[in-house]
Formats: structure tokens, C-alpha cells, sequence
């Protein structure tokens, strides 16, 4: 995998760029829909493809190894020809899903155990672990194995997680170095920068990933609980640190006001189950701010969800009947808001980019990010 950065401001960290992987290039700053049991709720593949203009697609390792398992996914030949998505798929360690079980999982340094949602079956992860099923897996990009603690952890903790994080790092790196991809094509490892909220822990972590040999890092542990304006302050100093010529994913993030501050900040693809929750819920993002399909007001609104989008949904279904539709628990409901949502957050990175290209984004942004936490 190689980064090509194509635009840069004189002022400020924003840019773009082309992430070329064995499935396909991906224009940067972007969003990847979360597929978490390689399937984005609600939401079939050629949707993603025409309707949403997906250029990537996250799974969750965890799940994916928990159902269908990894034999399952080996006999298929990977996550590609099992789910039909010819495009990049990125995969997360599962170490956020593993540290969240706060009941059910026990941690050590040479891993952790746990036991399943599903069954309550006992499971190990160790960082060889991990690799090996993400291997399986397929994933163009995979993460390295990490522990995720809470955004209120005191530092005591958050250091002895980050230091686990990087020795986890450290084994993961040599386990990729002598194993081998499975199904003709390589694939790349994304270390992850943790210290929860404290910046001391932030900058040696992000440093202690610079060091290293990669092709793209992640930026972990933030919207977990902490307030937003400390995870901008997390990024931007990550942002001073890793390496300028590496792709920067912010894992889990967020809003679309969360990604134009930082796409402002240095960071090249996000991903998170905002758009396709939330919309499940009722909850729609537009360029004006966000909308309740369930109120009352929009009952007899016969207008467009948005007719200056491109995804289909969006120009053919008035907000009465969507409103209608939710009300009534139809699932096509689910299926419409998740479409729009994620057609939405595709659109608003490529209006960054457009931006970015000509040079005014840093003037662009600010009243746009205010403009969307508006609720309508």
C-alpha cells in the first residue's frame, strides 16, 4: 500500500490524498461505512457502491471471528468473495469490542481472555493471535492489537495500557514479518497512538509509532467518553508528531462537525456508526443540521429528504412519508435513513476535498461545522 498527497494548505494540517490498496485507490480525507459482521446494517452492497459512493468499508475482527469463524471465512477465500465488496475493507483489531466486555474479559500482558456475547464460550486474543485472523480475514488494512481504555482512566492506567499497546505493537509488527498473506495480495498494519486525555502519554505514544517501519497509523481512544475539545487537542498534537507521509486514521469519530475539525487537524479517514444509528433511529444529517423524522412538524412536509443529493433516497421520498414510515416501523425506514446518513458524510468528504483543493478550506469549514450541529 502507498499515499500519494496531492494538496496541502500553506496554513493548517488538511489535505488529500490517494491511499492505493490491492482492491482499488481511495481518495482521501474519507469515511468508511462500518460493516461490523461484514455487513453495514440495513444497507445492501451495490447501495454502498452507487447510492453512497463507498470507497471503503470497516469490519470488526472480533465479530468476524466469533460468526461466521474463521474456517468459514478461509473457505470462502477472505471477506472480498464472502460479502461481495470488491473494494478496499479495512479491519479493526477487535481490541476496542474485547476491553469494552469490562465484565467478561481478563487482561495480562501477553493478552487477553474473554468470553463471548454470543454464547458465553471462553476466547483468547493475543497480538499473534489477532494478526493470524485478520490474515484470514483478508482485510487491505488491519490493526495492530491494542488496549482501549476509558476516556476518564486516571494516568496510572492509561500509561500501563499504552505501554501494553506498544509492546502488543512490537509483536504484531514480527508476527506480520513472518507469516504470509493468504490470498495473493499484501496487506498493511496500522499501529494505533493511545494515552487517553493525557498529552505527555499522547506524544510518546505517537512517537514511539514514528519510530517505527509502517504504512499508516491510528489514532485510538478518543470519543470515549472525554469532552470534544480535549480530543481535538489529542489530535492536533498527534498531528505534530507521526509521520507527515503516512495516512492518519481517527478511529471511531464521529459527527460530521467532528470530522471537518479534523480533517482541519491532519487526519485522513475516519470511520463510525453515527450515520447508519442514528438513522436507524430517526435521526438525519443535512447540510442545514440535523432532523427528528419522528416530530410531528415533518408529518405533512412534502418536501425531498434532500434534492441536491446524489443518492437516490434522498430525491424520491418526501420527509412526510418518511416520517410515516418510521412511525409505522416499517424497516424500510431504517433502510432509507442509513442510505441518506451515509450518502450524506460521503458527500460532506468530498465537498472537504474539493476545498481543500482550492485552498480555502480553513475558511470554508468553521461556519459549516456550526451551521450542522444546528437541530432542525
Amino acid at each position: 500500500m502507498t499515499f500519494d498527497i496531492t494538496t496541502t494548505l500553506p496554513s493548517g494540517s488538511a489535505r488529500c490524498g490517494v491511499l492505493h490498496t490491492p482492491h482499488g485507490d481511495i481518495q482521501t480525507p474519507i469515511f468508511m461505512p462500518v460493516g461490523t459482521a461484514a455487513s453495514v446494517k440495513a444497507v445492501h452492497q451495490h447501495e454502498l457502491r452507487n447510492d453512497i459512493k463507498a470507497q471503503i468499508i470497516l469490519a470488526n475482527t472480533y465479530h468476524l471471528y466469533l460468526r461466521p469463524g474463521c474456517d468459514i471465512l478461509r473457505r470462502a477465500g477472505g471477506i472480498h468473495p464472502f460479502n461481495g465488496w470488491e473494494k478496499p475493507v479495512l479491519t479493526d483489531s477487535g481490541g476496542f469490542q474485547v476491553f469494552s466486555l469490562a465484565d467478561s474479559r481478563k487482561i495480562d500482558d501477553d493478552g487477553c481472555t474473554f468470553r463471548s456475547h454470543i454464547d458465553g464460550s471462553k476466547h483468547r486474543f493475543t497480538p499473534e493471535s489477532v494478526i493470524d485472523t485478520q490474515r484470514v480475514i483478508g482485510a487491505d488494512i488491519i490493526m495492530a492489537f491494542d488496549e482501549c481504555c476509558p476516556g476518564t482512566a486516571d494516568k496510572r492506567y492509561a500509561e500501563r495500557a499504552m505501554q501494553r499497546t506498544h509492546n502488543w505493537l512490537d509483536r504484531c509488527l514480527r508476527h506480520m514479518e513472518c507469516t504470509e498473506a493468504l490470498y495473493g495480495y499484501p496487506q498493511s498494519l496500522f499501529p494505533i497512538v493511545q494515552g487517553c486525555s493525557y498529552a505527555d502519554l499522547r506524544a510518546r505514544s505517537a512517537g514511539y509509532i514514528a519510530e517505527r517501519t509502517i504504512d499508516g497509523c491510528a489514532i485510538g481512544g478518543l470519543a470515549v467518553g472525554e469532552p470534544t475539545e480535549v480530543m481535538y487537542e489529542m489530535v492536533e498534537l498527534c498531528d505534530g508528531i507521526l509521520p507527515k507521509d503516512k495516512p492518519r486514521y481517527l478511529m471511531g469519530v464521529g459527527t460530521p462537525a467532528n470530522l471537518l475539525e479534523c480533517i482541519a487537524r491532519g487526519v485522513d479517514m475516519f470511520d463510525c456508526v453515527m450515520p447508519t444509528r442514528n438513522g436507524r433511529n430517526g435521526l438525519l444529517y443535512t447540510m442545514n443540521g440535523t432532523i427528528n423524522i419522528k416530530n410531528k412538524k415533518w408529518e405533512d412536509c412534502f418536501e425531498p429528504v434532500d434534492p441536491t443529493s446524489e443518492a437516490l433516497c434522498d430525491n424520491v421520498y418526501t420527509l412526510a412519508y418518511l416520517h410515516h414510515l418510521m412511525r409505522a416501523d416499517e424497516i424500510l425506514a431504517l433502510q432509507i435513513c442509513s442510505i441518506h446518513n451515509l450518502a450524506f458524510y460521503l458527500r460532506l468528504m468530498g465537498e472537504a476535498r474539493q476545498h481543500i483543493a482550492l485552498g480555502d478550506y480553513m475558511e470554508w469549514y468553521p461556519p459549516l461545522a456550526t451551521q450542522l450541529m444546528r437541530r432542525l
